[in-house]
């Protein structure tokens, strides 16, 4: 009879590993606590040290409200763009015609 496994979400992969990367209590001591297996834990700790440094090498994605307030400017500018044409165009014909 086979067993179905255990799938954890990141966030408790990430309270595990960060718990033992303080090295506070002994990966056996938080395995025990979180009822998984020690070598998981080390494997969970080994890669959040392998992907720490990526967390500050981007840049962090803008805020919504940030982005909203991108896109009202640039269509405002579209908008002041398309009525300096309609101008430069009406103005255009009536020297030409």
């Amino acid at each position: 009879m086979s067993t179905k496994r255990r799938q954890h979400n990141p966030e408790f992969k990430a309270k595990v590993a960060l718990e033992a990367l303080k090295g506070i209590e002994p990966v056996h001591a938080i395995a025990a606590k979180y009822q998984v297996h020690p070598v998981q834990v080390s494997q969970w700790k080994k890669e959040l040290l392998e992907r720490l440094p990526g967390v500050f090498a981007t840049k962090p994605p803008p805020s919504v409200a940030e982005s909203a307030a991108k896109e009202d400017r640039l269509y405002r500018k579209i908008g002041q763009l398309e009525v300096e044409l309609d101008w430069l165009k009406k103005k255009s014909e009536e020297l030409n015609g």
